[in-house]
């Protein structure tokens, strides 16, 4: 007599069956990759050692596929990110590393407001760094097809990394996207900003040094403007044209003197705003949450929001490291 299989138990079968496949398929995948690596210029013993070690992490393409920035409203994703007890955190922090933190403020004259702030909701000031095997994380996100190239290209650069010595192989562990450290800088950002501040020969982002000073100097170098601001809430008037309205991190358009906005915001005369300074209006629910209003909420950004958005392109992320830093500032 054959047994009924349920509906739930086919799915189950191929659930595993798909998963096995993937990582057939990505055992294939990794013997291209390490002819590939080599032929960049890494040395076979890397390579060899690093990627042998490599596996496939289905709960990877889980995260990628699922991320709070993309399905949270803007106020819950804020109030999240710049509570009251992560403000007590930071200070707690500072006060623990003050002449650490405040010397890096004044060699790069980065805010250390903006420091506090970006490892708070990075890391939770170090206490959340990932655990999870960053080659395994990047290799699996290079062998999926929806952003192969991007992160291959982040894998090459962190076995280069590793070859010459300028980052410990047995320490990498991170988030599920390959990021590293207190501030969760991805390969290519070590390779370009990382430094190594106390001049110890090792950078080593998991400790305050190296890791503010490597982020401070990211920061200085695309060009935060210190004491400037990111941003405020603004109310829209609904004769506003749409095409001022911006609902996407990744081009922020139609950029104006701030001055030639001023007919279309309520509130721009409660705002301290250069009128000549260059800004632009985004509407970061539009597009994303379900229902969302065209108008509200709106925000008037300014140059060092963007620079933000080269940190990590979610318009959300922007808003609550800005709003984390204010906070820190009042506290500070």
């Amino acid at each position: 007599m054959i047994k009924k299989i349920s509906f739930i138990t086919i799915i189950f079968i191929l659930s595993i069956i798909k998963v096995f496949g993937s990582e057939k398929n990505f055992d294939s995948w990794v013997n291209d990759f390490k002819i590939q690596a080599i032929d960049s210029g890494i040395s076979k013993n890397v390579v060899e050692d690093i990627m042998s070690k490599v596996r496939f992490l289905p709960k990877v393409i889980e995260y990628d596929r699922y991320q709070p920035e993309f399905y949270e409203d803007t106020f819950t994703y804020i109030k999240k990110r710049s509570s009251k007890k992560k403000v007590k955190e930071g200070l707690r922090l500072y006060k623990k590393e003050k002449i650490i933190i405040d010397k890096v403020e004044n060699e790069f004259q980065i805010e250390k407001e903006l420091l506090l702030a970006l490892m708070g909701i990075e890391t939770n000031f170090g206490k959340y760094l990932g655990k999870m095997d960053i080659v395994s994380s990047l290799a699996t996100l290079s062998y999926d097809k929806r952003r192969s190239e991007f992160f291959t290209k982040e894998l090459i650069i962190l076995l280069k990394l590793v070859d010459n010595k300028i980052i410990d192989k047995s320490i990498l562990f991170g988030s599920w996207a390959g990021a590293f450290g207190n501030f969760q800088f991805m390969p290519r950002t070590i390779r370009n900003y990382a430094i190594d501040f106390n001049n110890n020969k090792t950078i080593e982002l998991k400790k305050t040094e190296d890791s503010f000073a490597s982020a401070a100097n990211y920061l200085k170098k695309i060009g935060w403007k210190k004491n400037q601001p990111c941003f405020y809430k603004i109310d829209l008037r609904n004769n506003i044209p749409k095409k001022y309205l911006n609902s996407s991190a990744r081009n922020i358009k139609n950029k104006k003197k701030a001055f030639f906005f001023e007919k279309y915001i309520l509130n721009f005369k409660n705002l301290e705003i250069d009128k000549n300074s260059n800004v632009a209006i985004i509407i970061p629910d539009k597009d994303i949450i379900p229902g969302a209003e065209t108008l509200a909420p709106a925000f008037i950004v300014f140059e060092n929001y963007e620079k933000i958005l080269k940190w990590n392109r979610s318009l959300r992320f922007a808003l609550a490291v800005c709003t984390l830093k204010n906070q820190f500032k009042n506290e500070i």
